[in-house]
């Protein structure tokens, strides 16, 4: 896990919550009944009394069918829970062993920190004070901003005991005993294993370089751990929660790549950060791969059920691990925000980067092509997922324009992670 936020209002555009449309029609969001604001459009008439009456029923009618929605849906997770539903994942288990499994690394192939980072154990005194001066002289060279994304990225991956006892809560998948022979169980000890090298090597880059308060960043790994987080789906489904977590693992490494990309030898030049964020970058694309995998095949036995559970998890929305991020001065939510905008500039992880996962996923996983098997709301959950990334990507030019016309408008945040520099960035 790592930064991923939902960029800029991402994470639940008002343009893809439920339209006003009857019960037992599409109540997914339509490509053609948005104005161009993105705000639910309503037939007008050219009398003034005839507009303002129209679209107060208009309004009544979309109040009404939001609970509506709601309702529904609090009564239609629950059938994710039923025998027939489960016992999809049971028999699954002989397949996660041959095809999820095998995409955890051995202990003895793994990276470790100290293969990344200066080893006094290897060098020496002298040589590890040279390399530890060699390193710093290349941190200092890396812009604030990506230093600020990089905090992020290390303090979501040292947040990992939330999210292994996530996956627990799901039923079938989880780890009973926290040593069940399993497949699955097995899965997320390991999975959970190589994710904790992750932060490691973060954390003691970031200690060697000295562009860091070190205390301030403990600070707010505390925190993040404390208030854990919330990926708005049905807790028990592993249906929804393996939606979240591809779409998560992928975010998790395009945001590494980025990074990567940004302080190497054409960006920064920190060739040290550089092969550190590449070599996570990596490890999280195979993660990703296991959990494309698994909903995979998923689609392919439940096809149904499994694109209702995606369009449930896209309107809602994918709420990363760093939602709750806290740097102890600000409210959560408003950090948060002030943070997205940053990685936004920076261009570690942004608003092309949210829409391109969801295309990806809906052509890995065949969504426009599902047609046998589907009941009348797996259709409507079909094409609801089709027309959005059209959707998002309007969007995303509006919301590009107006940075654009405030770029000489930025505010200052001061960031206390890198000693109360303040980072100059256009708020959305």
């Amino acid at each position: 896990m790592a930064l991923a936020a939902a960029v800029l209002g991402f994470g639940y555009p008002s343009w893809c919550k439920p339209t006003n449309a009857p019960a037992g029609r599409n109540r997914y969001c339509n490509p053609h009944a948005t104005s161009g604001n993105g705000v639910l459009a309503f037939n007008r008439s050219s009398r003034n009394s005839a507009v303002a009456n129209s679209e107060a029923t208009a309004v009544a009618g979309l109040r009404r069918d939001k609970k509506h929605v709601a309702e529904e849906e609090e009564d239609e997770w629950p059938s994710y829970l039923t025998p027939e539903r489960l016992d999809v994942l049971r028999e699954m288990e002989t397949w996660v062993e041959e095809h999820v499994l095998t995409l955890l690394k051995p202990v003895e192939a793994s990276w470790q920190p100290s293969d990344l980072l200066p080893d006094p154990a290897a060098l020496g005194s002298d040589g590890f004070h040279a390399a530890c001066l060699e390193l710093r002289a290349a941190a200092a060279e890396v812009p604030d901003e990506l230093l600020v994304c990089l905090v992020a990225n290390m303090v979501t991956e040292e947040a990992l005991p939330t999210y292994p006892s996530g996956l627990n809560r799901f039923e079938v998948v989880r780890d009973a005993t926290g040593a069940d022979p399993t497949p699955w169980a097995r899965w997320i000890r390991g999975w959970s294993a190589e994710e904790n090298r992750h932060g490691d090597v973060l954390n003691r880059y970031m200690h060697l370089s000295g562009r860091f308060d070190m205390r301030e960043v403990e600070r707010t790994v505390q925190r993040l751990i404390r208030d854990g987080m919330s990926f708005h789906a049905p807790v028990r489904s592993p249906y929804h929660g393996f939606v979240y977590l591809t779409f998560q693992e992928r975010a998790t490494a395009i945001a590494h790549g980025n990074t990567a990309r940004l302080v190497g030898a054409r960006g920064a030049g920190d060739s040290a950060l550089s092969r550190i964020c590449g070599t996570v970058a990596a490890d999280e694309k195979r993660h990703e791969a296991a959990y494309t995998r698994i909903m995979a095949k998923l689609f392919e036995v439940e096809p149904d059920a499994t694109v209702r559970a995606m369009a449930y998890m896209m309107r809602h929305r994918i709420d990363m691990p760093t939602g709750l991020i806290n740097d102890g001065r600000h409210s959560g939510r408003d950090f948060y925000d002030r943070f997205s905008a940053i990685a936004q500039q920076a261009g570690t992880y942004t608003v092309s980067d949210y829409r391109g996962i969801l295309e990806h996923l809906i052509e890995q996983w065949g969504v426009k092509e599902l047609a046998s098997g589907l009941s009348g709301e797996g259709r409507r959950a079909r094409d609801y997922l089709c027309a959005l990334p059209n959707k998002m990507q309007r969007m995303e030019a509006k919301v590009l324009e107006r940075a654009d016309k405030a770029k000489n408008k930025p505010t200052r945040i001061p960031i206390n992670w890198i000693f109360d520099r303040a980072i100059s960035v256009v708020l959305p």
